[in-house]
């Protein structure tokens, strides 16, 4: 039996066998790639469909005949075919007549949205450095940045992934290849504002916490071991703070399991699949015994936790804080220990050849099963859509094409071998509109790339923001669609700065293996867009940033972002994509916060774009 998804030719385990690429070329799957990708995805137990959560709104057809309904809330209603109009939003459990238990979600079918048209700065955080700062953003100095946004005027604050790293050197430098995406890094934590800490911890270490904020990138491998020493030492004097118990019991098994597989980290290193074989799963027989062992180290790791979720807290205070939520996980990390079951093995998720990258990319996370995750009912997707909205408000969904469709590269094969596989996107699409009515957060859909027919109606029908940037689109800002984010850039293209002058051209040419003719042919593409409204050969840095944003300034879109490297005029890019020999990720603004929220110069991007957002009211 063929599926077709959109028209597209899809095989019983899901996999699209044909594509499109963005030269309208067809593609087709080699067989021998096919045949692979049917043994990693395997095939459903009988009846198994007939098991699998139902995803639904008030008011529609389940056509099961009466129903069992457990509400949330424990109380237990009988339902005919129909959902009723009222009937309550959330997660339930439904029993049919013959005895067949299944999930019940039920959405409102669309998220939460703002009633009006709002600015914000989109900020690396690690690079946000201030004079309190030891060598990385923290999120003392997150609060300090939405201060100042609620002063100009501001409405968000768009932050990079700040999910948990493996908790060891060598940190992993990049926010989009996370050990999870329920948990956050602790390297984030501003040490002298956690619980139990002690003017008299720094002693003997002043010095070398200037030394890491003097240095001309964010250096993660010194800054961690020295955070995490005094964080332990604090830690020893809090850990029975009534506030830490009721926290993490509050979140149960997820983050017993998160710091369990840390404290792991400690003694097996970074990868679980090198770990003794009774430890290399959550329920593995040596499990209990190695948490009791090792009590104290399972608390420290929960105890990040908890301090992580106060900060951030306190840093958003009423602003919106959008986090953004990664593509996938490390292979070797928390999430993919926790739920290897539900995890593709021997695969790994990217993006076929396109105008980005003329070879694909391969982003090294293993996918989630489609079916397996359904088996599950929801969980691992839902908890990381929970986890990335907790406490800040707000979610940029990477990539979220990802959510009809991942690009699945097997292992061993380059990007130009992988297959698309299907995804049940009407489901995973009410699960975010159910998380983002229920935070009262705005959700934005990153689809750049190859976006295949029918996404961006999908998305827009349920309240996700689309995603416009200035240097990709054809038609003039003004003329963009109000349901979107709006940017002159993103942390993988050049800031203006950089595009300007042509340092980030010469950037690219010394650290990828691209042509002179592909990085200046791209280069001239974008530069067309920044003069689109008149800007002369000779102008300066600020008037090419100021055209940009001037142009960006009258688009219509319910948000416009403003990228914190270009109020400064930098001209690095956080990340050149398709190399690891560059300083990526690792890049720091060019002043202390402390200066930059203090200058006109840097409030003058805000002014600008602010100043149209008022007018038109």
């Amino acid at each position: 039996m063929n599926h077709m998804h959109g028209g597209a030719d899809v095989d019983d385990w899901g996999i699209q066998r044909s594509y499109w690429d963005t030269t309208g070329q067809l593609r087709h799957a080699p067989d021998e790639v096919l045949d692979r990708m049917r043994e990693v995805i395997g095939r459903p137990p009988e009846g198994f469909f007939e098991r699998t959560p139902i995803v639904t709104r008030p008011g529609r057809w389940l056509g099961l005949g009466e129903v069992e309904v457990t509400l949330e809330d424990g109380e237990v209603r009988r339902v005919g075919d129909h959902l009723p109009d009222d009937f309550p939003l959330g997660y339930h459990r439904l029993r049919t007549a013959d005895g067949v238990e299944r999930r019940l979600i039920v959405s409102p079918g669309r998220c939460w949205l703002p009633e009006r048209q709002s600015w914000g700065w989109t900020v690396q955080l690690y690079g946000a450095r201030s004079r309190r700062s030891w060598g990385i953003g923290d999120l003392g100095d997150l609060r300090l940045i939405r201060e100042w946004t609620e002063r100009l005027g501001g409405g968000f604050v768009l932050v990079n992934p700040l999910h948990a790293a493996t908790p060891l050197s060598p940190q992993e430098a990049s926010p989009y290849l996370p050990a999870t995406r329920r948990f956050r890094n602790p390297i984030y934590l501003r040490v002298e504002e956690v619980a139990g800490f002690s003017p008299d911890d720094l002693a003997g270490l002043e010095s070398d916490i200037a030394a890491l904020n003097a240095a001309p990138l964010v250096d993660r491998d010194a800054i961690w071991p020295l955070k995490r020493q005094v964080l332990r030492t604090a830690f020893a004097r809090s850990h029975d703070d009534p506030a830490f118990a009721t926290w993490r019991a509050g979140l149960g098994r997820m983050v017993e399991d998160y710091a369990t597989w840390s404290a792991l980290t400690d003694q097996h290193g970074p990868d679980w699949h090198d770990w003794p074989a009774e430890l290399r799963r959550p329920d593995a027989p040596g499990i209990e015994d190695f948490r009791r062992e090792h009590a104290e180290a399972v608390d420290f790791h929960a105890w990040m936790q908890w301090q992580l979720d106060v900060q951030l807290r306190a840093a958003s205070g009423e602003l919106t804080v959008l986090q953004d939520l990664p593509i996938g996980v490390a292979g070797g990390g928390a999430d993919a220990w926790g739920w290897q079951d539900v995890l593709a093995q021997g695969v790994s998720v990217g993006a076929p050849p396109d105008a980005l990258n003329a070879n694909g990319q391969d982003w090294g996370s293993p996918p989630l099963v489609p079916w397996r995750m359904q088996a599950m009912d929801y969980e691992p997707f839902i908890e990381s859509i929970r986890g990335t909205i907790a406490g800040a408000g707000g979610l940029r969904i990477d990539h979220v094409m990802g959510l009809f469709r991942l690009y699945w590269i097997v292992e061993g094969l380059g990007p130009r071998e992988g297959v698309y596989v299907r995804y049940p996107a009407d489901d995973l699409l009410d699960i975010v509109a159910l998380e983002s009515h229920r935070a009262q957060a705005v959700i934005v859909g990153e689809d750049l790339g190859t976006v295949e027919p029918g996404v961006r109606e999908a998305l827009a029908e349920r309240g996700i923001l689309s995603y416009k940037v200035l240097y990709f689109e054809d038609a003039e800002p003004q003329w963009w669609p109000q349901s979107a984010m709006a940017t002159v850039t993103t942390h993988d293209l050049p800031t203006v700065a950089g595009l300007w002058t042509g340092s980030d051209a010469v950037d690219q040419l010394a650290s990828t293996d691209l042509s002179h003719e592909q990085v200046y042919g791209g280069r001239d593409e974008l530069l067309g867009r920044v003069r689109r409204q008149g800007l002369a050969d000779g102008a300066g840095v600020q008037d090419a940033v100021d055209a940009a944003y001037r142009q960006l300034s009258q688009a219509p879109c319910l948000l416009l972002s403003l990228a914190l490297e270009d109020a400064v005029l930098e001209e690095r890019r956080p990340n050149v994509p398709g190399t690891v020999e560059r300083e990526n990720w690792r890049i720091p603004l060019p002043m202390p916060l402390e200066e930059l929220v203090a200058s006109e110069d840097s409030a003058h991007l805000a002014r600008l774009v602010g100043g149209a957002v008022a007018e038109r009211g």
